[in-house]
């Protein structure tokens, strides 16, 4: 990067933490678009029912998630939390560090499967998801690559190459919640598929 470019994209000072108050206000926009998107999918989350189902204003709803795929970008990051903290209660039996990212995975699949609007809503917010949302997308992806780690309950950090598998797998488990939400593939697929790629992680540990 030039000393222009540097000098054109100047660091932006860290947003001060919510108050209460406003924890609570984002908290009843999140769960209201969650439900929204859980009666209808994508096009039943309006801006202006949402507004008006968490009791905001319509302006102050755009001050903290600018556009519907902000909002629904960042549902999909408050439902990813919750799987998280589910998850961690009962962590995965399997005796592989492999067989563990599977088994994990699985169960959040199926916790989406439970809800298929809300799913292909959060889902539909990520593919349509510009620059501009580039930190809720981020903020999702290290949730994930968070849930895989913990399933593989290392003893050592993760080596390079299993960092490599970690992504791979992410790649996968999005791809396959694609294909099922669009009728391509079955349960059984995504199962198979999720099962196959996570192998990559007992192929890269070291020897």
């Amino acid at each position: 990067m030039t000393t222009e470019s540097k000098a054109a994209k100047p660091t932006l000072p860290a947003s001060p933490p919510l108050t209460e108050r406003q924890e609570a206000r984002r908290r009843r926009i999140l769960h209201t678009s969650a439900r929204l998107a859980g009666r209808g999918g994508f096009d039943a989350v309006q801006m202006r029912e949402v507004a008006e189902s968490s009791g905001v204003a319509l302006g102050t709803l755009y001050r903290y998630f600018p556009s519907k795929v902000h909002l629904l970008v960042a549902t999909m990051q408050d439902q990813l939390q919750h799987m998280h903290e589910t998850l961690r209660k009962r962590p995965p039996s399997e005796p592989d560090p492999g067989a563990r990212v599977a088994q994990t995975l699985m169960r959040a699949f199926r916790a989406l499967q439970r809800e298929p609007h809300l799913a292909d809503a959060m889902v539909r917010a990520l593919t349509f998801a510009d620059r501009s949302v580039s930190p809720e997308v981020d903020t999702v992806s290290r949730l994930t690559t968070a849930i895989i780690l913990d399933a593989m309950a290392l003893n050592d950090p993760p080596t390079p190459d299993q960092l490599s598998a970690v992504r791979v797998i992410e790649h996968t488990w999005h791809s396959a919640l694609i294909t099922w939400l669009s009728g391509r593939a079955s349960i059984a697929q995504v199962k198979i598929d999720i099962e196959t790629v996570c192998r990559l992680i007992d192929v890269t540990a070291p020897r």
